[in-house]
């Protein structure tokens, strides 16, 4: 009986390049997507970038009187304060 520990099949030969043909092919479809990408220009991404920041902050302000409101009414519902 031969050692072969060291040696790879056919089988093996050909499975590992169709792993990496399926990975080569992966990306060539990401690069291709990348490409179909429209990246928006300087003056678009300041002005969502400032509706952004300014609707995180409303929001933010909103939910904290509501969280200080519900707050009040259990301190007077519990006769805390």
């Amino acid at each position: 009986m031969g050692d072969t520990a060291g040696t790879t099949t056919d089988k093996e030969k050909k499975a590992k390049s169709e792993k990496n043909g399926k990975k080569k092919e992966w990306f060539k479809g990401i690069k291709a997507e990348f490409k179909k990408i429209i990246w928006p220009d300087k003056d678009k991404l300041v002005k969502e970038t400032i509706a952004v920041v300014i609707a995180s902050l409303v929001i933010g302000f909103v939910i904290a009187a509501l969280d200080t409101l519900i707050q009040i009414g259990f301190d007077k519902l519990l006769m805390i304060g």
